[in-house]
């Protein structure tokens, strides 16, 4: 399912003054800004949506190239519930509008020493590779489920689906804080369950896929064991362009307006309030209400102009800490869909070093030559990325963010570090170079200018304890009334299941429109 999208011009007004509704700004078409429209659009508003880019999904969007579709972020669902839950909410129905496929195994984990470890759907299965791979840790593996599955009850279906821009709403769930040891990392709970090096490696690295060092992330984060135990992982089929596609046609049949190619220079504030949004080329909308799906570094450090911010200051931000970046490596090989049978749609391919790594990364921030790589293959499972026989990959590796007083020279170091990547994926899938039909890379530099990402960070604020509920940018501001702020950066965080659910606690903040027309 595709849809076309009007782009703004000269004569044409970007409001209508007659128009009955409330108005609303959606800042970026990400799957945060999405899901904001459509929840606004359900309240009764009327939406309009400003996206920099040429195609809808922010992060999750995509590039077409001879004859390719690469899907740029996020590759999965694990927490397919969250978009039905927006569907019905919004008086739709997901499944006729989204394509889903279950994966199984959902991936395959590879060492350095040959070893492997496949997690698998059917719960028989999975216990019965870790028996395989890993049996004098079995009886540590079933109370780390247990741990898990504590922790999401509390953390995903209680506090993430919860306004945290109280103090009190911090307060409140502090013994459940104290009682799960949310003081403890991710790592150090999976290494007092478990004793194999690997094992805690599989158990431990999920906090990577949002921006999180490992070391460090809040223990409550290992409850993404428990999303997919529960939930599956699943593919949209077309990608996550088209999760981002369907939702864009949501808000058009709720009566919204999607403006493409435009940026934002400034959100227009009135006595304190936010009034509506200022565009590169000097044209204003005015709104109601306005929502940021900007990074709240982007929104608070360059969007607010006028305004005097009195807790998310530059130098506050500057202070923060923020997620890693990321070198993706985008390929098409041609002819090779019967090549690398053993190889299926997601791969995690270890480095020598786990710990080691990530000391580099996140302290030290220098550009290891060792690295370990996340390999999508979803060609394995969707034909239409690429050509008949063909296969679509991407290759993606951690690395620092810009964050730093010598960041990495990407112009200078890009091809130094692919040709690195490319001996590594060697191993993998021998002799995958020579059939390379088109590519692309992106690095931290790439998603500062491409994203608006501070730093050129992957997934914005890293999400440490004291960057995560209240800590964190709050759905609604604490600068500017009117103004709400939506996706990784925000409350609950990085990951499609809690960006989706940030607009959930945002739409929660916001009166319906009936409220907005009465009152004004």
């Amino acid at each position: 399912m595709t849809y076309s999208y009007k782009p703004i011009s000269p004569d044409t007004g970007l409001t209508d003054p007659n128009e009955p509704k409330p108005k609303a700004v959606v800042i970026g078409a990400g799957l945060g800004g999405l899901s904001a429209a459509m929840r606004l659009g359900s309240k009764g508003y009327r939406v309009q949506i400003i996206d920099k880019l040429d195609r809808l999904g922010g992060r999750g969007s995509s590039v077409s190239k001879s004859g390719y579709r690469f899907d740029l972020g996020p590759t999965i669902l694990t927490v397919p519930e969250v978009f039905r839950k927006l569907w019905q909410d919004c008086g739709f129905d997901f499944e006729k509008d989204v394509n889903l496929e279950a994966l199984d195994p959902f991936y395959e984990i590879r060492w350095q020493d040959g070893s492997n470890f496949r997690v698998f759907k059917d719960e028989t299965e999975m216990l019965a590779e870790v028996k395989r791979k890993f049996p004098g840790d079995f009886e540590g593996y079933i109370k780390f489920l247990k741990d898990c599955e504590k922790r999401y009850l509390f953390g995903f279906e209680g506090l993430g689906r919860k306004p945290m821009n109280k103090l009190w709403d911090l307060i409140k769930e502090i013994p459940g804080f104290v009682r799960l040891r949310a003081d403890k990392s991710v790592y150090g709970h999976a290494a007092s369950r478990v004793k194999d090096p690997r094992f805690r490696m599989a158990l431990s690295f999920h906090p990577l896929f949002i921006g999180g060092d490992p070391r460090r992330v809040t223990s409550m984060y290992i409850l993404v064991s428990h999303l997919e135990k529960a939930f599956g992982v699943h593919y949209v089929q077309g990608g996550v362009q088209a999760l981002a596609d369907a939702m864009g046609g949501v808000v058009k049949r709720q009566g919204g307006n999607i403006f493409l190619n435009q940026s934002v220079q400034e959100i227009l504030v009135d006595q304190g309030r936010a009034s509506g949004v200022k565009l590169s080329d000097g044209r204003t909308i005015k709104s109601d209400i306005v929502v940021s799906n900007a990074d709240p570094g982007w929104t608070y450090t360059n969007l607010i102009k006028s305004s005097k911010k009195s807790r998310w200051t530059n130098k506050k931000l500057d202070q923060s800490k923020w997620s890693m970046g990321l070198f993706v490596w985008y390929f098409g090989t041609k002819g090779t869909k019967d090549f690398w049978k053993d190889v299926g749609h997601h791969t995690i391919i270890n480095g020598p070093r786990y710990r080691g790594l990530l000391k580099d990364i996140f302290d030290k921030k220098v550009l290891a030559d060792d690295m370990s790589i996340y390999l999508h293959r979803p060609s394995c499972t969707d034909q239409t990325v690429a050509p008949d026989g063909s296969d679509a990959f991407y290759a993606l590796s951690p690395v620092p963010n810009l964050k730093t007083n010598s960041p990495v020279d990407w112009k200078e170091m890009g091809d130094l570090y692919k040709e690195k990547l490319r001996r590594v994926l060697n191993e993998i899938i021998p002799g995958f170079s020579e059939n390379i039909e088109t590519e692309f890379t992106l690095n931290p530099e790439d998603f500062l200018s491409r994203y608006l990402s501070p730093y050129g960070a992957g997934f914005s604020l890293e999400p440490r304890i004291f960057q995560s509920a209240w800590f964190r940018p709050h759905n609604i501001s604490e600068e500017i009334e009117n103004l709400f702020l939506v996706g990784a950066g925000t409350h609950p965080g990085a990951g499609i299941p809690s960006v989706v659910t940030s607009a959930e606690v945002m739409a929660k903040l916001i009166p319906d429109a009936s409220y907005i027309r009465l009152n004004s």
